[in-house]
């Protein structure tokens, strides 16, 4: 359609995850209460680390960034989900629904540098540990989470850019409970094959190759652990292994959305509950349920208050 010969779309609406109001009263409870776990168990966890000296590692200092984006990331869509879910018409403005996509991909993508990253560090703790403290140091710790967010806007920024450019003008109904880019675009009123394209190698790359690096240094701590077993080894490894969940959670349903041309099936709204919902809420419960140095911590946190 040629510029100039359409009303451009001033809101969105959302279909949310079902038009039943029984089902959106229990769909509300359940919601709410999984954004409370995730508020309250990653602010716990931040206080924790921030209050704690014993928990200074670089490891911590990590693990309390990404709490920091867990909060971020799941407030970017549960409250807008919660209203809609006791509304009647589940209208968004189009300057609220960018916003929304542009800080979804920017929290969403720092986390995935952010995993890398500690992957990384637990990689170096095992497989290097005379380097450690001097590969990881508090100022290299700075600079890696710094190139996370940094990494994150540019991702967004480039996403957000190629969405604004579209014409929008005629339907403007999204089969979603948030915006995000796969459904948003498929609503222009244009050709959108390079542009879904030219997403799909953004979003999708970056979530495939985070994924496997995660898996080749998961890999080689694997094979440290083998050839030299102690019981500091399988401390690590359990450390390993809570953080292999919270990847698994978090990555594969991400490679799945955005890793293909923004076709349609049936079960996308239940993958982005996925990583938007439940990975945030497991974070807080692997990351202190399997960690005794983080429970010890809370215990004399809790005796402190």
């Amino acid at each position: 359609m040629a510029p100039g010969n359409f009303s451009r779309v001033t809101e969105f609406i959302l279909l949310g995850l079902s038009d039943t109001k029984e089902l959106q009263v229990l769909f509300f409870t359940f919601f709410f209460l999984a954004y409370a776990m995730v508020l309250l168990g990653n602010l716990l966890i931040i206080v924790t680390v921030r209050t704690d000296p014993k928990l200074s590692s670089p490891m911590y200092f990590l693990l309390c960034n990404l709490s920091f984006i867990d909060i971020c990331c799941t407030s970017v869509t549960s409250p807008r989900m919660l209203v809609d879910l006791l509304s009647q018409r589940k209208a968004i403005a189009f300057e609220h629904c960018i916003a929304q996509l542009f800080f979804l991909h920017f929290v969403g993508a720092s986390e995935m540098f952010l995993l890398t990253v500690m992957a990384y560090d637990r990689y170096t703790a095992i497989c290097k540990p005379l380097h450690y403290t001097a590969i990881m140091s508090r100022q290299a710790c700075w600079v890696l989470v710094s190139a996370c967010w940094a990494g994150g806007f540019l991702h967004s920024i480039v996403q957000t850019l190629l969405t604004i450019q579209l014409p929008f003008c005629g339907p403007n109904t999204i089969d979603n409970y948030f915006c995000d880019v796969p459904p948003v675009i498929r609503l222009a009123c244009t050709d959108i094959y390079v542009t879904e394209w030219l997403m799909a190698s953004n979003s999708g790359l970056i979530s495939l190759v985070c994924f496997l690096v995660l898996v080749t240094s998961y890999m080689f701590i694997l094979a440290t652990i083998r050839v030299r077993f102690t019981e500091g080894h399988w401390k690590a490894l359990s450390t390993c292994a809570s953080h292999v969940m919270v990847v698994t959670l978090f990555f594969v349903p991400c490679i799945f959305i955005y890793l293909r041309p923004f076709s349609t099936f049936p079960s996308d709204k239940l993958i982005c509950v996925i990583y938007t919902v439940f990975s945030p809420v497991m974070n807080p419960l692997i990351y202190t349920l399997r960690n005794n140095e983080m429970k010890a911590s809370m215990q004399r946190l809790w005796k402190r208050c």
